[in-house]
């Protein structure tokens, strides 16, 4: 279907972001500390909490594609104040504007095809596959990404600014929802929270998708890099391997439906978010060589788990009306307990303890699918029992 296949492109050019793999080196050469790249990092987040529900009920009463359409806006201008400003202020509101971005497409993308007519059977292979087709472009541009920087040395945020342009023209193109498809829901927010209040599994459902959330932004974004630079990988060598990862995380994106031939959707993003925790562990005591090895791992667990937690998240809203507002509202709760990690973590790192931060955070994630799966089991007794 054509709004497939926009979707996809969307997808592909908004997140093909170029600087992933040397954004902390880009941050370090210009003169900034650890203490200030972690600090940003945090501010990221609050922001993103702050943004993301007032967005989301934005999105839900006027029009998801034109969310779409500001948040490529919003991205293009974000990648290129690095150019112009290398320095703290405009790191930081470089990263301001990347909150503001993601808050106008985190609900209002899966909303949008969610409630598309004809795509409800085939969205969370639309989804899968919208995410496939993103990494699969970072697999092809973030290897050039340590030779472009040496090159010329803003060259990775220009070519980030203009994969998201040809994002923005992709997003023009999609077509509005048909009428009574979407309703301009005033009041997004009061249902989204009246539903929280009387649906505790779709509460628990977004607890459990904070734990995939937080490993895979904690690992691959914050500390990617620093544990390469651990264990003595050369500098050139950080675009490549994040291409390898990706490739991975994209096999898995690609094909969600493989997970469900051996287990219930539920229990496989249980499966699935103990593997990581495991992967993540396990990076403490390894060389180089397991390192990578648990990194693949890491990444193909990431890739078969989102599409299908985000499928459970969409199937247990009942009322699409409040739908991207619900979905926001899980972005916020995802980027809160980020930012609280990320403080965490700059402790560690502050003392030298990045591996004791890898075992606790492990640690931390298997005890929480534990109390949430014993939790959703209790929620499902007593609906049955009621």
């Amino acid at each position: 279907m054509t709004v497939i296949r926009l979707y996809k492109g969307y997808q592909l050019f908004n997140g093909l972001l170029l600087w992933l793999p040397i954004f902390y080196l880009y941050q370090r050469d210009i003169g900034l500390t650890d203490q200030e790249i972690f600090g940003i990092q945090a501010i990221y987040y609050v922001a993103f909490c702050l943004l993301d529900v007032p967005t989301g009920v934005l999105a839900d009463r006027f029009d998801y594609r034109r969310f779409l359409q500001l948040g490529a806006i919003t991205l293009t201008a974000a990648n290129l104040i690095p150019v112009f400003a290398q320095n703290y202020w405009g790191f930081l509101g470089h990263f301001l504007l990347i909150a503001l971005a993601y808050s106008f497409t985190s609900g209002a993308g899966s909303a949008y095809v969610y409630e598309y007519p004809g795509q409800d059977d085939l969205y969370k292979q639309a989804e899968g596959s919208a995410r496939a087709y993103s990494l699969t472009g970072r697999v092809v541009a973030l290897p050039a990404a340590g030779v472009l920087m040496q090159w010329h040395f803003t060259s990775p945020y220009w070519l980030s600014a203009a994969a998201t342009l040809i994002a923005l023209g992709i997003a023009s193109k999609l077509p509005p929802l048909p009428p009574g498809e979407h309703h301009h829901e005033k009041l997004a927010v009061k249902r989204a929270v009246a539903t929280l209040k009387r649906d505790h599994y779709l509460v628990l459902l977004m607890v459990q998708g904070v734990a995939i959330f937080t490993l895979v932004r904690i690992l691959q974004a914050n500390l990617f890099q620093p544990v390469l630079d651990a264990k003595h990988l050369p500098v050139a060598g950080f675009g490549v391997l994040m291409a390898v990862t990706t490739l991975f995380e994209a096999l898995g994106a690609a094909r969600p439906n493989l997970i469900r031939r051996a287990m219930s959707d539920l229990r496989a993003v249980f499966v699935l978010t103990t593997v990581m925790a495991v992967c993540l562990a396990l990076l403490a005591p390894a060389g180089l060589v397991a390192t990578i090895a648990c990194l693949c791992v890491f990444s193909l667990a990431t890739g078969l788990s989102f599409p299908v937690q985000r499928q459970l998240v969409n199937d247990a809203i009942t009322d699409p009306r409040s739908r991207a507002t619900l979905l926001s509202i899980e972005s916020l709760i995802d980027r809160a307990v980020c930012s609280l990690v990320i403080f965490l973590l700059g402790g560690y790192l502050a003392h030298g303890a990045m591996n004791e931060f890898l075992v606790h955070a492990a640690v931390g994630t298997v005890l929480l699918m534990v109390v949430v799966a014993l939790s959703i089991r209790f929620v499902r007794t007593k609906e049955r029992s009621g």
